[in-house]
């Protein structure tokens, strides 16, 4: 595979069917605090020792030293900082009143000159003080080939606090805006106002911006990181071994990138988080993200919030978006321990010993976003607490010690900091399924999982709202006209949609009867669609992505409380600012719908929801061109739709006929959920399929994969029903 030289920091530009968006991580995370948040070296020693001693959680390819990534998360060391910037002449305001962070920059002198300028610009322009730079000192002699070849130069960044902000949030959320407009103009070359070379000229490109990463960039955090082996993280930044670099807590993480490119700023941690484990549903996630940008409005934003768009890096891994994500919400208004809720919850849909209180705020919230599920440890820090959260179904366990002397030890395996003696230990434990781990150094303590999750969950009256907004699908009014079985049509339409009498003898027949599809194993030697020579539904050019690593699988009859069917409908609101009318939504046990259920929907009168059917149908005599056309149509009526206030669209294909055909449904679906989401709209409207293509659980699983909310596959109830009257089931 070829590399291009214009992909940032080292990994191939998109190419075959490689594309950097489907970038996982599984890796070794740990990290050292001291509960009472005592600052010392020892801590960042022993983290350093953790790090090495998990040489078998990273990785490397053929060339040894060149690792898949390693880093370490520090609070500002400010003792250290302040010595190193007294050496070139220059005194830090006080603690807290400066933000400090290291950048990823061209080699070149003259390359990285230029992105140093609109550094600088950007950082007046948005009304703080540019302190200066400092060159990070590194052993470039230890790196491998690879890495040797795409290594940047590292330097510090240093801002000072405009006098006029009094809050240290305000501040730090400042200093993430510039931050994401310094990567945006250089990265997208778009020039700030008023922006000039050294001589005095408008440039109109920024040469080495392939290189531009920005680790982070805070009054509280620092995030040290490359593109190394585990043991090569301790010597290759010898500002860890100063003895005035200090830090209550330190965060570390050695990556071993599954089936993805290794490169200098996919190492880890990322701003808030570290990750183990894969993130199975970042695309959906990331794509309504995007979705949701448009409807997102915050006070504490204000009118830099275009600023900050778009949210999610497409060229990040899945923990780098998951990072993007948590960080938009944390500046948006969210506790962090709240975002971390929200996007990892707990099984909350059959737990019934929840406590309900927090049952509802779980409830309310999967009204807002859906889960970042997969497996997963993930690691978080804003400088003032540390924690851990574990994936629902507990694949990725972590274990804790805590020590005498105030020292908590969270790992993801035992035995990483040899030298701790035994006797001194006084607690030991592991993150449980669903459950939150949280040092709060201005506590002091480790706050247990119920204690942090209440003062969440009780912050507002969830439960009233949902009681006052929430609707169930089997509360709604029975249908006035619900659809029944066309007797003369099913024959024409089995014809039309494909179905074969192997459908119905081998699939719908015992699916029916028991409730389960029968899947078989061994001896199947049917060629991958793409290579075969006979036409094939869409569906069957897709598999299940699965998890790359050590995930055993899950069988949702005997693991029942950590799967779920729940789904929503109606308009999301804004993201950033919650309220009681963002649950105004019906609430379904499952996404299939039968045609009585389906007929309530098309024909609800209730205030906030408004349903309209749309035909996905296309001239059959004009082939390609005429199903393009009516695509485009499609999106046409949609649109329209939305502006009218439609928020449940109901996409059919229920009347074709000898002239219309039906268009390919997944190919509706993908199309037109990506349409609304390049609009913005996505978000304001629920895609219910009436099909008669959709037969089987691999059908429906790609439907809701591509953006589907609900299904009703019509011609597979009509056709069970045909068998019955057929004598073909009892």
């Amino acid at each position: 595979m070829s590399v291009s030289k214009t992909s940032p920091l080292g990994w191939p530009a998109p190419q075959g069917l490689w594309d950097p968006s489907h970038e996982k991580d599984a890796c070794g995370v740990g990290f050292i605090a001291h509960l009472k948040g005592k600052r010392s070296h020892d801590i960042v020693l022993k983290t350093l020792t953790m790090n090495e001693n998990m040489d078998h959680r990273g990785a490397s390819g053929s060339d040894p030293a060149t690792g898949d990534g390693a880093g370490m998360l520090v609070q500002i060391p400010d003792k250290f900082l302040r010595k190193e910037m007294a050496k070139k002449g220059i005194t830090l305001p006080p603690e807290g009143d400066y933000g400090a962070g290291l950048v990823f920059l061209s080699p070149e002198p003259s390359e990285s000159d230029v992105a140093k300028r609109v550094f600088e610009h950007i950082i007046h322009e948005e009304g703080q003080e540019f302190i200066g730079w400092r060159h990070v000192p590194v052993k470039s002699e230890i790196l491998g080939k690879t890495s040797g070849r795409y290594e940047p130069a590292i330097f510090q960044l240093f801002v000072g606090k405009d006098p006029a902000i009094t809050d240290p949030n305000e501040f730090e959320r400042k200093l993430y805006i510039i931050r994401r407009r310094v990567a945006y103009a250089i990265r997208n070359n778009e020039l700030p106002n008023g922006y000039t070379d050294v001589h005095g000229n408008k440039s109109s490109s920024f040469p080495g911006a392939s290189y531009l990463y920005i680790p982070n960039l805070s009054s509280q955090t620092m995030v040290y990181k490359g593109m190394l082996t585990p043991c090569q993280l301790a010597e290759y930044f010898p500002d860890f071994h100063d003895p005035d670099f200090e830090s209550a807590l330190a965060l570390m993480h050695t990556r071993f990138s599954t089936n993805t490119f290794p490169s200098w700023s996919r190492a880890h941690p990322n701003r808030f988080i570290a990750h183990n484990g894969e993130i199975n549903t970042v695309m959906g996630n990331a794509n309504f993200m995007k979705a949701r940008q448009a409807l997102c409005q915050s006070e504490t934003y204000g009118e830099d919030i275009s600023r900050v768009f778009p949210v999610i890096n497409e060229d990040g891994s899945d923990s780098a978006r998951f990072d993007n994500a948590l960080e938009f919400m944390h500046f948006g208004g969210y506790d962090l321990v709240h975002a971390m809720m929200m996007m990892i919850p707990e099984p909350w849909e059959r737990h019934t010993t929840m406590n309900e209180d927090k049952k509802a705020f779980y409830e309310f919230h999967a009204c807002l976003m859906e889960p970042w599920d997969g497996p997963a440890s993930i690691t978080f820090s804003d400088g003032q607490m540390i924690g851990a959260v574990l994936d629902r179904n507990g694949l990725r366990p972590s274990r804790y010690y805590v020590t005498e002397d105030d020292l908590v030890i969270m790992a993801s395996e035992v035995g990483v900091v040899p030298d701790i003696d035994p006797l001194t230990v006084v607690e030991k434990g592991r993150l449980r399924p669903g459950r939150m781990f949280l040092v709060d150094m201005k506590e002091g303590r480790i706050v247990p999982d119920e204690e942090v999750k209440k003062r969440v969950y009780s912050a507002k009256p969830y439960k009233q709202w949902l009681a006052d907004n929430r609707v169930f699908l089997k509360d709604l009014p029975e249908a006035k006209a619900p659809k029944t079985v066309e007797e003369d049509r099913v024959l024409e339409r089995q014809i039309a949609f494909g179905y074969t009498y192997e459908d119905l003898r081998m699939l719908l027949g015992p699916t029916a009867s028991t409730g389960v599809q029968p899947i078989g194993s061994m001896g199947n030697d049917t060629p991958l669609a793409v290579l075969s020579e006979k036409p094939k539904h869409l569906y069957q050019y897709f598999k299940q992505i699965f998890a790359q690593v050590t995930n055993p699988a899950l069988d949702c009859i005997r693991e029942e409380l950590v799967t779920a069917t729940e789904t929503f409908l109606g308009s999301e609101g804004n993201l950033l600012q919650p309220g009681p009318k963002s649950c105004r939504m019906i609430r379904l046990d499952h996404p299939i719908l039968d045609n009585k259920q389906l007929a309530k929907l098309r024909e609800v009168s209730l205030d906030g929801f408004k349903a309209i059917t749309l035909d996905a149908l296309f001239p059959a005599d004009q082939g390609g061109e005429g199903l393009d056309a009516a695509f485009d149509a499609l999106c046409a009526k949609a649109d329209k739709a939305i502006e009218e206030g439609f928020n449940l669209l109901i996409i059919s294909d229920r009347n074709i006929d000898a002239k219309n055909a039906a268009m390919p449904t997944l190919l509706v679906m993908g199309g037109l959920h990506h349409y609304l989401v390049r609009a913005g709209s996505r978000t304001k409207v629920s895609i219910i399929l009436e099909t008669g293509e959709a037969r089987e659980v691999h059908h429906f699983s790609t439907l809701i994969g591509y953006g589907a909310d609900a299904i009703n596959p019509y011609m597979a109830f009509d056709s069970i029903h045909r068998m019955i009257a057929e004598n073909m089931l009892e």
